[in-house]
């Protein structure tokens, strides 16, 4: 799938606490067309027309699905230009996307025991997935999510219904940790749940990625079962 230009309208801006925000933007032309797992360049210069040489931009990672009218994203206030989003951008804003991008979920892997790991806002490329019709084809996944606290925990709604339609019969396989009850997220107990002959999805923070990848390396699980988002 080629990647196309779109001019949107922020239609929402969920602010669920200082630095965090949500935004759902809309298509003011043609529908939004993307797979699971994909990401978008993000342009927000006002002069940029559409044509010209494609403006300064960041990468975000599509937490909706594609059967959705709004796309979301949900991005840290960390560097200039999420400070510039954070202070430029209103409802009604104009924006320019880019999209699709990445392959995530496309790449060849088992969906049978398959392990989604995520540490804080890297839960929003699995929930474009984990909210899509094509989640039904995985056999027995498991869900590890961590967080700093049940406040940065903003995806409860979401977690409710994908229980609701999934794990309704196997609630425990989805596991969550509050670093400031439970500690960071243990890899020891999951591999240990779930052996080296299943595939780890990992997405979060780099070093996160980057320690778990070596540990599940290092445990005997091979390196074509470990894929990682990086676009978060």
């Amino acid at each position: 799938m080629l990647a196309k230009k779109y001019k949107s309208e922020i239609v929402s801006i969920l602010n669920p606490f200082e630095g965090i925000y949500t935004l759902g933007f809309k298509s003011l032309g043609r529908s939004f067309r993307y797979h699971p797992g994909q990401f978008l360049h993000l342009a927000i210069d006002k002069f940029y027309d559409g044509i010209g040489q494609w403006p300064d931009s960041r990468c975000f990672s599509m937490q909706s699905n594609s059967n959705d009218e709004v796309l979301k994203i949900t991005y840290a206030v960390k560097g200039s230009f999420t400070s510039q989003m954070e202070q430029s951008l209103k409802v009604g804003s104009k924006v320019w996307l880019k999209l699709p991008y990445g392959d995530l979920f496309s790449r060849a892997h088992n969906k049978e025991n398959t392990v989604f790991i995520a540490g804080g806002t890297g839960i929003t490329p699995f929930l474009s997935l984990f909210t899509h019709n094509s989640f039904s084809g995985y056999l027995n996944p498991k869900i590890y999510l961590g967080f700093r606290s049940e406040l940065y925990n903003i995806y409860r709604e979401e977690l409710t219904k994908i229980k609701n339609k999934y794990f309704y019969y196997k609630p425990n396989d989805i596991s969550i940790w509050y670093q400031d009850k439970d500690g960071i997220i243990n890899l020891n107990n999951i591999f240990k749940d779930n052996g080296s002959i299943s595939t780890y999805y990992l997405s979060g923070p780099p070093s996160m990625i980057t320690i778990f990848k070596e540990k599940l390396n290092s445990w005997g699980v091979p390196s074509k079962n470990i894929i990682s988002d990086d676009w978060v």
